[in-house]
């Protein structure tokens, strides 16, 4: 057994037969090999390629946004020989795909979310992997060959655009870039930011959602989703935005101006006033996705927390790391955290084959909250036991904890979630009060049944001394 691929005192245990017990009865054949390959991928191809990925990107802000590392075509290469191609589309929904269920893909996206380069070499990288399901779903069949089908063929790369800098995106409402019918075209005014992946050269086509229809009485109805070809006249990339002081380069984070960028009507989604449907459509399977590489990473930190406890060369007050009750404590609170996460991943995504994004929001919103709070826990810790050089460059651990701190951002943040989930729950609340009554009266017709006087078991009525003089 190679060294790369050693990940238990055994030696070597499969990813295929570490699937949680729970969702075994989901898994076909099928995909437990291809589990078993991506996993053999990730950790022999991949990681080992990020250092030269980074190395290969170069340095300066012009450099690294105009670089394309060769080691990532030579990594899509062997993926493709492998079949590890466009695993994310489900097979319940899609047709493009690579015939998988979410559930079986949450398995695998796991261990991509150990890599920087192995959702890309695998064509499964966000933000593609949205903009290929909202082409998929919603293009017409014009859309799907001019855009849908390099995508997919891993040619071209592409952006989503709907965050602004001036508003607040957390209401979708508030979106304001100005979409202008003229004649046989959409005049469109504003600006975006948080653009991920418009760094890129690669990156040829924006999934932009604007507002249409200001004066529509139905505020879900005023946006719409069109796509603009990147060399479009009238757009500028204004600057790229640093997260934690990271560039996220060549992929990047972009602050993109239009001024007068005038659009074909046939690059319209489904038509004006649809916005909000698609975005819907497109933010679901993709905060899953996040969720289910975020398991990944969170196993990643941990796996980097054991080795550091494991580590010979220190030993603080003459033990090692792991002689330390404290340490041994937050590993166990690691795996108890990560195990749940998983399975709440693992459940999200059965409840969406068997539905669809819509019939699982609830469950979809637990997760986008609960994982990435396991995660950033987990690499706290793990950066904890590498004391300084937790938080410099010498491990991945610092670049994880900025990644994984934006996932309480993107696709909405946690706030909008939770006020969801606990509006929804809340809605329970008179029916639990109207069932505990119902039961509080049986249980007293239950009493004059029996021939039962209702008291407290515990009731004394001790009184001191005697009576008061007063």
């Amino acid at each position: 057994m190679s060294a790369l691929m050693v990940n238990s005192e055994k030696g070597y245990i499969p990813a295929s037969e570490r699937i949680p017990v729970i969702a075994r009865p989901f898994v076909s054949e099928r995909a437990k090999k291809t589990l078993d390959l991506v996993e053999k991928f990730v950790e022999e191809e991949c990681i080992p390629a990020d250092t030269v990925y980074h190395q290969q990107i170069g340095v300066g802000v012009k450099e690294r946004f105009t670089s394309h590392p060769q080691i990532i075509e030579d990594l899509k290469a062997k993926a493709k020989k492998l079949g590890l191609w466009n695993l994310f589309l489900p097979k319940a929904h899609f047709s493009e795909g690579a015939g998988f269920s979410n559930l079986e893909y949450g398995l695998m996206a796991e261990y991509l979310g150990k890599s920087r380069t192995a959702p890309e070499a695998t064509n499964c990288a966000a933000p593609d992997t949205g903009n290929m399901e909202v082409l998929a779903k919603y293009g017409t069949a014009e859309q799907k060959k001019k855009w849908l089908e390099p995508l997919l063929d891993g040619k071209i790369r592409s952006a989503f655009l709907m965050t602004e800098p001036d508003i607040a995106s957390s209401d979708a409402t508030n979106i304001s870039l100005s979409m202008r019918q003229e004649g046989n075209e959409w005049v469109l005014n504003g600006s975006k930011w948080w653009s991920s992946g418009a760094g890129d050269i690669r990156c040829q086509i924006y999934i932009v959602m604007g507002k249409s229809d200001p004066n529509n009485p139905k505020p879900y109805k005023q946006q719409s989703v069109i796509l603009v070809p990147a060399d479009t006249p009238g757009i500028t990339i204004k600057r790229m935005l640093s997260v934690m002081g990271f560039d996220d380069a060549p992929h990047g984070h972009g602050h993109i101006v239009f001024n007068n960028v005038r659009v074909p009507v046939s690059n319209m989604v489904m038509g004006p006033g649809r916005g909000f449907e698609i975005i819907q459509g497109r933010l679901g399977p993709g905060r899953i996705h996040h969720a289910m590489r975020s398991v990944g990473a969170a196993e990643k930190a941990l796996e980097w927390m054991l080795a550091r406890m494991s580590d010979e060369r220190k030993k603080p007050f003459g033990k090692l790391l792991s002689e330390h009750g404290v340490m041994l404590d937050r590993v166990a609170r690691s795996r108890i955290d990560i195990d749940a996460a998983r399975l709440a991943v693992l459940n999200a995504a059965i409840k969406i084959d068997e539905t669809n994004a819509k019939g699982a929001l609830k469950e979809i919103a637990e997760v986008k909250v609960q994982v990435p709070e396991t995660l950033l826990k987990t690499i706290d810790w793990a950066m904890q036991a590498y004391g300084a050089a937790g938080v410099c460059q010498d491990t991945p651990l610092a670049n994880m904890y900025s990644i994984g701190r934006t996932m309480r951002i993107v696709d909405g943040p946690d706030e909008v979630h939770l006020l969801q989930l606990g509006r929804n729950e809340n809605k329970k609340g008179k029916a639990h009060k109207s069932r505990i009554e119902a039961q509080a009266a049986k249980s007293d017709e239950l009493l004059k049944q029996y021939g039962l006087e209702k008291k407290d078991v515990l009731q004394l009525n001790r009184v001191s001394g005697g009576k008061s003089k007063l």
